[in-house]
């Protein structure tokens, strides 16, 4: 939502629960802001260490459908153990077989 009063009481939750991805948009000093509220809250390293921020890889997004690219790039990525490195770069098998209870 890029609003910290929407943003930080639900991530609070969001880290706190079992959930297999948690991901917030944002510039890197608004996710420096949001990381320090969280620690304030009591939010350990651990669990902050399972925030994805700010969420997506680097593909040189400039438009919001180019962002949605990215963000969505990065949960495959997650899902299936993926570097997001071009597969042009990585040595060995291109799919992954990582089972992710899905």
């Amino acid at each position: 939502t890029h609003d910290p009063k929407f943003d930080v009481p639900l991530l609070e939750i969001a880290l706190r629960l079992p959930l297999a991805y948690v991901g917030a948009m944002g510039s890197r000093r608004t996710n420096d802001d949001r990381v320090k509220r969280l620690r304030e809250l009591g939010l350990t390293d651990a669990e902050l260490a399972r925030l994805h921020a700010p969420i997506g890889l680097d593909v040189g997004a400039r438009t919001p459908e180019e962002t949605a690219i990215s963000v969505a790039a990065e949960l495959i990525a997650a899902r299936w153990g993926g570097s997001g490195a071009q597969l042009r770069r990585i040595d060995g098998p291109i799919h992954h077989d990582v089972d992710h209870g899905a």
